[in-house]
């Protein structure tokens, strides 16, 4: 499947900022036997004063940029052409739960896709009692490292409800967790930290989703958001799988991979500091669009 991408990200202040410096990671990855990226451009107005890129910890490519003169806006426009490819369905042959621990155990690699660095805490993940509690529900002895994971994800998909104005970026996990509420960020999140509470290793996907309007409406163009869903290590054998627990689905071909990590710290689309005063107002939009 080949898809169109472009992303609109702009942001207003009530004061105009100055000296600020952003890290963007918003291109779509080039990923063996899943995804092509084939064209990309960035372009950000006001023009930057100093623009760098580097590749970070986990393969990354990111882009760095200055602004030295107060501005009143800040305006940054993506635009891509990917190419997807179908995923095999893979049999399960990944280890019961009882089992993992000794197939992570002989994982000596600390490479970027190592299970280990998606076990323990991270920056905005810390152990829950609550949510270890509700992962042990769906965790019986007798299944696979794989059926708990889908276990969970059908799980976290019935029992919360997509709301965006339930939670904000920085609201935590376990405030989403009391809420049973939140988006994809949110349910992500959740499930990460259900899934390390038994042992399983697992991680954040930020990237585009192509979302499909209801029978005879039209598609709203720009109507659409970056999306979220969670990565799972399921024994030597397998891997890792992506899960999508927002839509309760297996990511897909209409799932498009911008950036891997352990939560969201990792793969915010823009971060940065600036001097300025007052509030700030933040717009985005993402058109992904099917060529064929």
């Amino acid at each position: 499947m080949l898809y169109d991408l472009s992303l609109h990200m702009g942001y207003s202040y009530d004061a105009p900022a100055s000296g600020a410096r952003h890290i963007m990671r918003l291109m779509p990855l080039s990923l063996a036997n899943r995804q092509r990226l084939i064209a990309g451009s960035i372009t950000i107005s006001p023009s930057p004063d100093e623009q760098s890129h580097f590749v970070d910890f986990f393969h990354h490519p990111a882009t760095s940029f200055l602004l030295r003169a107060p501005h009143e806006t800040l305006d940054i426009r993506m635009q891509a052409r990917v190419q997807v490819e179908s995923q095999p369905i893979a049999a399960d042959f990944s280890p019961l739960l009882a089992d993992l621990p000794e197939e992570i155990s002989g994982m000596w690699s600390l490479a970027p896709d190592s299970p280990h660095h998606f076990l323990g805490d991270s920056p905005r993940l810390t152990e829950a009692r609550e949510i270890a509690d509700y992962a042990r529900s769906c965790a019986t002895p007798d299944l696979t490292a794989m059926q708990i994971a889908h276990a969970l994800c059908a799980r976290i998909n019935k029992d919360f409800t997509y709301d965006p104005e339930a939670t904000t970026v920085d609201t935590t996990p376990i405030e989403a967790f009391k809420l049973k509420r939140g988006v994809c960020q949110d349910f992500t999140h959740v499930m990460i930290l259900a899934l390390r509470s038994l042992g399983i290793p697992a991680g954040y996907v930020s990237g585009f989703l192509r979302t499909i309007p209801p029978p005879g409406k039209e598609r709203l163009e720009g109507a659409d958001a970056m999306h979220a869903w969670v990565r799972i290590w399921c024994g030597e054998t397998i891997g890792w799988i992506e899960l999508d627990p927002t839509n309760n689905i297996p990511a897909g071909m209409d799932h498009i991979v911008v950036a891997y990590g352990r939560d969201y710290s990792d793969v915010v689309p823009v971060i940065g500091v600036l001097k300025s005063y007052g509030g700030h107002r933040a717009v985005q939009a993402v058109d992904v669009i099917p060529l064929k």
